[in-house]
C-alpha cells in the first residue's frame, strides 16, 4: 500500500453513533479500489455484506485470518486489520478503531497500520477523540475531522434484571457471566439472544437477526459489541465493570466503558447506559465516570503500541531481534510479547526447529506459523505444540500439510453432539483448520480445504445457533408469564392439533396423547410445573370429548399393552387408559383407570371405566373362550363336585397345570366326567393337562397378562410365537415359560402339547418292561438336545438301560411313572373340590390317564 504525492491522510474522530464506519463505505465505493480494516472479523463481515449489496459478489472480497472470499476481479476488499494486504495498491484505504493501537495485545498492528497503510488517493483513520495527539505527533500532514455524536448519551442508573427496559443489552466480560445472566432473562422474561467474540459470523447473525426480528426484547453480549456492531439498542447494562485482560482482573477504563455504552441509540434515537444490581454494588459507575461518558471527554492517549512491521528474516535469530526492536519516535512504546513471538522464542530453542528454520524462505515459513492464532486460548506452551507440528510438516516432503492428517482433524470436529460449551469449542478449533486452510501454499488442494472447514464452521455454527436458543430463548415462558400474571385475564388461548400438540398463542407447549399431557421436551424443568398447570387448567373441555370419543369407540380402538416388565394396561388410541390387576378370578381382573384420566367428570370415568370393562371382557371371551368355559363350570353347582375339583385348578392356572399337581382328583372322575372335561377342551395328559387351543400366540399372550395382572406384578418375558422349543438357562425365565405352557427339560423347554406326543411315541414303541430305542426323529425336528431327552424319559418313567458292547443308541426301560422331585414341579396345595373327591370312592386308572 504504497502512497502518492496526491494522496489524501484524513482522520475521523468522535463518539460511537456518529456515523464514522458509514462516511467510510461511502468514500471508499466512489473510488476505483478501496482496503478497510477492522477489529473483529464480524465487524469485517457485516461491512463485507454491506458493500456487496452496493458493488455485488464480484467486486468485493473480504479477508480475515479463518475467511477468505476472493473473487478474481475483486476491487473492495474487507479485512480484518492483520489480513490486510500489504502488497496490493489500492485507491482508498481506511482503518477502523483506529484508537485500538493502545491496546497492549494487539495495538502494533493497529500501530503498523496507521503509519504504513496508504491509498494511493485517499487514506482514512477512523477512531476515538483521544487519539488526536497522537496523531498530530506521528502524522502531522493528517487533516483531523471531529464529528459529533447524533444522539444524546445518558446515564439511567442501575436496573434490577427482572425491570430491564425492552431493546436492553446487558454486557458481561466471560462466558460463565454471559450464560448466567441470559439463564436469569430466559427465567424473568422469556429468553435472549447472545453475541460473543468467539462466534463464528453465521452464529451471531442469527443471534442478531432473532433480537432484530423482535423475538427476544434482550441480548446478552460481551464487550465485543463494543467494536461497530449496529444494533437496535435502547439501553445498555453492565453486568460487572471489571473485566480479565490475559494477565490480571482489572476495572474498565473509562473509553472503554464509553465504548461499550455508546451501543445505545441509533442515529438521531437517543439512548441510556447504566448497571445491573442496585446502588452500591460493585458493579457501580463513579460520579466522575458517568459525566465523563455523558460528555465524551476522556484522557488523550500519550502512546501506542510497536513492533517492527518489516524484520529481517536472513535468520531466526535477526528476526527474533528484529521483532524486540525498540521503537526510535515519541510515542511509541515497545509492544508487550505477544503469542505469536512468545511461540517463536519456544520454537528457536529447539534443536530440531533450529535446524529446519534456516534461510531466509524457511525462517518466513517459521514466522507464518507462528502467526497461527490461538483460537481455542491454550496458551503458549500448548499452542506451540500445534505449531511445532505444522512448521515440521512445512519444513519436510513436498512442504505440505499431509492431507490425511489435516482430514483426520476435520473429521474429529465434525459432530453437533454435546452442549453449548463443547459446540463453542469446536468452532475455536474448527477456526484453527480454517485458517490453515486459507493459507494457499499449506495445503495441496487449498481450495477444497477451504470450503471443507467453511461447511464445518457452518454446521456448527448453526447448531450452536441451536443449542443458544433452546437454552436462553423460551417463548413458551414468555407468553404463559405474559397472560397467566394477568389476574382476570380471559383463558389462554389453547389449540390442540390433529397430531395432538397443544400450543398457547401459536406457541407449542406439549403434546397430547390419549389422556396423557407431556410437556415439551425443550421447557426447562423449572418452566414443567408452569406448563403442566397452564395445559391442564384449559384441557378440560378436550379431555370430556375424549372421554365421550372413547366411550363410543369400536373394539378396534383398544389394545391390551404386554411390554416385557411393565405393568399390564390397556391402551385406547395409543396411550394408556387403564392397569389390570387382582380381581375375582383368573378371568375376571381388576379394572383401575390411570391416573392421566383424574381430570375428569365422575360421569365420565364412569363411561369410560363401564366401556373399558365391556371390551376387556369380550375380548377375554375371544381369546380365551376356553378358559371361561372351564371356570363357569368349575363354578356351576351342577357340575359333579370331582369334575369341579379338578376343572377349578385348571382355571385358576390359566388352562394348563402339571398332571401330578391334581393327582388327587383324577381317580375320581368316571367316563362321563371325562368326556365332559373334553368336550370343554381340555386334554387330561401324561404330564400335563392343558388346553390345545390356549397354546396358540394370542392366548398364550393374553393367559400371561391375566397371571401377571392376578400377581400384581410387571409382564413377564413371552416365547416367539409359535415356539415348541427354547433355550433357556435363566431360571426366571423357565419360570415365566412354564406358566405360558412349556415343560422343564432343564436348559431347554418344549410345549406341553409336543412333550404329550413325544409321551405317546415312547409308549406306543415300548414292548412291555423289555429295553427299547425310541425313534429319534421327532425328537431331533424340534431341536431336543439328548440331556433335555433322557429327562424327559425319566420324567415319563422310563429308565435308562446299560449299553452293551457295541450298541451305540440309548435303550430304556419302563419301570412305572413316580412323581420325581427333581423334575416334577412342586404340587399345588389342595383345593375344597379336590379335598371332597378323595373322599369318593377310587375309580380305576389307564396307563396314560
Amino acid at each position: 500500500m504504497g502512497g502518492l504525492v496526491n494522496e489524501r491522510l484524513i482522520a475521523v474522530l468522535g463518539p460511537t453513533n456518529t456515523g464514522k464506519t458509514h462516511y467510510a463505505i461511502e468514500r471508499m465505493v466512489a473510488h476505483s479500489s478501496g482496503c478497510m480494516g477492522f477489529p473483529l472479523r464480524l465487524l469485517a463481515r457485516e461491512v463485507y455484506d454491506r458493500v456487496v449489496a452496493i458493488k455485488g459478489k464480484d467486486q468485493v472480497a473480504l479477508l480475515t485470518g479463518e475467511e477468505k472470499i476472493l473473487p478474481p476481479q475483486a476491487r473492495y476488499f474487507l479485512c480484518t486489520a492483520e489480513s490486510m494486504p500489504t502488497d496490493r495498491d489500492f485507491a482508498f484505504v481506511a482503518l477502523d478503531e483506529a484508537q485500538l493501537a493502545a491496546d497492549p495485545e494487539r495495538g502494533h498492528v493497529f500501530t503498523d497500520r496507521l503509519l504504513r497503510a496508504r491509498g494511493r488517493e485517499e487514506t482514512l483513520i477512523l477512531g476515538s477523540e483521544t487519539l488526536r495527539p497522537m496523531l498530530r505527533a506521528l502524522t502531522p500532514d493528517a487533516e483531523i475531522i471531529g464529528r459529533p455524536r447524533f444522539s444524546t448519551l445518558s446515564y439511567a442508573g442501575p436496573k434490577k434484571i427482572s425491570r430491564l427496559p425492552k431493546r436492553s443489552v446487558v454486557v458481561a466480560f466471560s462466558a460463565e457471566e454471559v450464560y448466567a445472566v441470559a439463564e436469569m432473562l430466559r427465567r424473568l422474561r422469556g429468553g435472549a439472544a447472545v453475541v460473543m467474540g468467539a462466534l463464528s459470523p453465521r452464529t451471531r447473525n442469527a443471534q442478531v437477526a432473532m433480537y432484530q426480528a423482535g423475538e427476544v426484547d434482550y441480548l446478552v453480549a460481551t464487550d465485543a459489541i463494543g467494536m461497530g456492531l449496529n444494533m437496535d439498542v435502547a439501553h445498555v447494562a453492565f453486568a460487572s465493570l471489571r473485566k480479565f485482560d490475559g494477565k490480571r482482573p482489572r476495572r474498565l477504563t473509562i473509553p472503554e466503558m464509553a465504548q461499550i455504552a455508546g451501543r445505545a441509540g441509533r442515529h438521531q434515537r437517543d439512548g441510556t447506559f447504566g448497571t445491573l444490581g442496585s446502588d452500591g454494588s460493585s458493579a457501580s459507575f463513579d460520579p466522575e465516570e458517568v459525566l465523563a461518558i455523558e460528555g465524551h471527554h476522556f484522557k488523550p492517549l500519550d502512546h501506542i503500541y510497536w513492533r517492527n512491521g518489516t524484520p529481517d528474516f536472513s535468520s531466526v535469530g535477526r528476526l527474533i531481534g528484529g521483532l524486540e526492536a525498540r521503537p526510535d519516535r515519541d510515542g511509541l512504546r515497545a509492544a508487550p510479547e505477544a503469542i505469536d513471538l512468545s511461540v517463536l522464542k519456544r520454537l528457536a530453542a529447539e534443536p530440531d526447529i533450529a535446524h529446519r528454520a534456516r534461510g531466509q524462505a524457511m525462517t518466513e515459513r517459521l514466522w507464518a506459523a507462528c502467526g497461527l492464532p490461538d483460537f481455542r486460548k491454550t496458551g503458549s506452551e500448548a499452542h506451540a505444540r500445534l505449531v511445532a507440528r505444522v512448521f515440521q510438516h512445512l519444513s519436510e516432503g513436498d512442504r505440505k500439510l499431509p492431507a490425511q492428517w489435516f482430514a483426520d482433524e476435520i473429521a474429529r470436529l465434525d459432530t453437533v453432539q454435546g452442549d453449548v460449551e463443547t459446540i463453542a469449542d469446536r468452532i475455536a478449533s474448527a477456526r484453527t483448520w480454517a485458517y490453515i486452510a486459507h493459507r494457499a501454499d499449506w495445503l495441496a488442494e487449498p481450495a477444497l480445504w477451504a470450503e471443507r472447514t467453511r461447511q464445518l464452521e457452518e454446521k456448527l455454527s448453526d447448531a450452536l445457533h441451536e443449542r443458544l436458543t433452546q437454552r436462553f430463548v423460551d417463548r413458551r415462558t414468555s407468553v404463559l408469564l405474559r397472560d397467566l400474571d394477568k389476574k382476570g385475564a380471559e383463558m389462554l388461548p389453547v389449540t390442540i392439533g390433529a397430531d395432538g400438540e397443544v400450543s398457547v398463542a401459536d406457541e407449542p407447549i406439549g403434546h397430547l396423547t390419549g389422556f396423557r399431557f407431556v410437556a415439551d421436551a425443550n421447557a426447562r424443568h423449572a418452566d414443567m410445573k408452569r406448563l403442566m398447570a397452564a395445559a391442564e387448567r384449559r384441557l378440560g373441555d378436550e379431555l370430556a370429548r375424549r372421554a365421550k370419543a372413547l366411550a363410543s369407540d369400536p373394539d378396534k380402538a383398544f389394545t391390551l399393552a404386554t411390554d416385557i416388565g411393565r405393568p399390564v394396561a390397556i391402551f385406547w388410541r395409543g396411550d394408556v387408559v387403564a392397569r389390570l390387576g387382582k380381581g375375582r378370578s383368573l378371568a375376571e381382573p381388576r379394572l383401575t383407570l390411570h391416573r392421566t384420566l383424574d381430570p375428569l367428570s365422575a360421569e365420565n370415568k364412569a363411561k369410560v371405566a363401564e366401556r373399558l370393562e365391556r371390551w376387556l371382557a369380550a375380548s377375554i371371551g375371544r381369546h380365551l373362550a376356553p378358559l371361561a368355559a372351564i371356570g363357569a363350570a368349575a363354578r356351576d353347582k351342577a357340575t359333579a363336585s370331582a369334575l369341579r375339583g379338578l376343572l377349578a385348578p385348571v382355571a385358576e392356572a390359566g388352562g394348563i397345570v402339571s398332571r401330578d399337581s391334581v393327582a388327587a382328583s383324577l381317580p375320581a372322575l368316571d367316563r362321563d366326567q371325562r368326556r365332559i372335561a373334553a368336550n370343554l377342551g381340555l386334554k387330561i395328559g401324561t404330564l400335563d393337562l392343558f388346553v390345545p387351543a390356549l397354546l396358540k400366540p394370542e392366548p398364550m399372550r393374553w393367559r400371561l397378562a391375566l397371571l401377571a395382572a392376578r400377581a400384581n406384578a410387571t409382564m413377564p418375558p413371552l416365547p416367539a410365537p409359535g415356539s415348541a422349543m427354547i433355550n433357556l438357562p435363566d431360571p426366571v425365565l423357565r419360570a415365566a415359560a412354564c406358566r405360558a405352557g412349556f415343560r422343564d427339560l432343564g436348559d431347554q423347554m418344549l410345549r406341553v402339547d409336543l412333550a404329550e406326543r413325544l409321551a405317546r411315541h415312547a409308549h406306543d414303541a415300548r414292548e412291555g418292561h423289555r429295553p427299547f430305542v425310541p425313534d429319534p426323529s421327532l425328537s431331533t425336528s424340534l431341536g431336543l438336545k439328548p440331556p433335555a431327552v433322557a429327562r424327559l424319559m425319566r420324567t415319563l418313567g422310563f429308565a435308562q438301560h446299560k449299553r452293551g458292547e457295541g450298541e451305540a443308541a440309548v435303550a430304556w426301560l419302563w419301570r412305572g411313572r413316580r412323581p420325581d422331585r427333581a423334575d416334577a414341579p412342586r404340587a399345588r396345595p389342595g383345593n375344597a373340590f379336590g379335598a371332597l373327591a378323595r373322599l369318593l370312592p377310587p375309580q380305576a386308572q389307564g396307563a396314560h390317564g
